[in-house]
């Protein structure tokens, strides 16, 4: 820490003194002309700081289920029978409901009953084909005109058998959209509708609301300014109000990787295993994060920041004496240090405790 002294000038103005006397009708003034003193100040400086430490913040988190999903029905038709309710514990492929709809089985019996006649008709049309085909193993026996007549009817009936093939499948696959089954491990939250309900392939309204709970995603924000420091393995701590005086340990699953338009934040993901169901999906968390940048910043004393109505400023004053007011923006703050950006460089020296009344320019000694 280096010390200068600068000085500036005082104005004192001595009162008036009047002196009276009883035996004399003169009157003796006596008054002082003004001085000038000079005051001296001393200035202490700081080296800036070019470093690159690891601090810790505290944010609001929200554990959140790591699936969640609402269930409808992708063909019309009623409830016939629901096999859950809120707070049942499913799994995968498990049956939830099962829909009645009479139209949908009569569909798929009348084209399976379909592809049956057409495929009898292609066998019939194969048959013909190849019998005429080994008949033109004798010269003369078949002409060619009808051969390819038979090869030509052969080929339609094929497609024909596999159009039907095809809306067989289809009228199955809508047969089997009445079962409405767990798309993964988890917990049925909401139930919408009865037995008896009329569904429909519109979307108008789910059947069931469900969600995975043997995982979940703790998702907290954290400010713009914190965005570059989050290192690829960050580890993290985190409490929640259901479990007091206890802490979690954590690490870095993913992040949104851009800012939200809307409050300039990055959006931080941790995945956490909730096999023991210890946690509730919608718990509110407080998250500690280690964060550390990739490069080296600018950090000065927290004293040497000068706040005032035209801004945010470090003051500097170089090898010449001269002192300059430099804006900045805080970043990170530790306990006695904090991170600024700014047209700063190495070898600047920082003044520790600087106020309004210090001017730019050039200080008298």
């Amino acid at each position: 820490m280096k010390t200068f002294s600068f000085s500036f000038p005082v104005k004192a103005v001595l009162a008036f003194s009047v002196l009276l006397t009883a035996c004399s009708s003169k009157e003796e003034q006596q008054t002082t002309t003004p001085t000038t003193e000079t005051a001296k100040v001393a200035i202490t400086t700081s080296p800036i700081q070019h470093i690159n430490p690891s601090y810790t913040i505290s944010v609001p988190g929200e554990m959140k289920p790591y699936e969640q999903v609402a269930l409808y029905s992708k063909v019309s038709g009623f409830i016939k029978t629901l096999y859950v309710d809120r707070g049942d514990q499913v799994k995968k492929g498990q049956l939830l409901a099962l829909l009645e709809a009479p139209e949908v089985n009569q569909r798929h019996l009348s084209d399976k009953s379909a592809e049956q006649k057409v495929h009898t008709d292609y066998l019939l049309a194969k048959q013909v084909y190849e019998r005429l085909v080994d008949a033109s193993k004798t010269n003369g026996a078949v002409a060619l005109i009808e051969l390819e007549r038979a090869k030509s009817n052969m080929n339609s009936a094929k497609a024909a058998y596999e159009s039907a093939k095809a809306s067989t499948a289809q009228a199955y696959q809508q047969q089997d959209y009445l079962r409405i089954t767990a798309p993964f491990d988890g917990i049925i939250t909401d139930r919408y509708l009865s037995t008896g309900s009329l569904v429909g392939n519109n979307g108008a309204q789910p059947v069931f609301a469900m969600a995975q709970n043997g995982k979940l995603r703790l998702t907290v924000s954290i400010p713009e300014k914190h965005a570059a420091a989050v290192p690829d393995e960050m580890t993290a701590t985190f409490t929640v109000s259901g479990a007091p005086g206890e802490k979690f340990d954590t690490q870095l699953s993913r992040t949104s990787g851009l800012l939200n338009n809307q409050d300039r934040s990055l959006t931080l993901e941790f995945d956490i295993d909730n096999k023991d169901k210890r946690f509730k999906g919608g718990d509110y968390a407080q998250v500690q994060l280690n964060l550390q940048r990739h490069n080296p910043t600018y950090w000065v004393n927290n004293k040497s920041i000068l706040r005032s109505q035209a801004g945010t400023f470090v003051l500097t004053l170089d090898k010449e004496q001269n002192l300059k007011r430099i804006p900045v923006k805080m970043g990170a703050q530790l306990d006695t240090i904090t991170e600024v950006f700014g047209q700063l460089a190495l070898d600047d020296l920082i003044i520790n405790k600087p106020s309004e009344e210090m001017k730019e320019g050039k200080i008298a000694m």
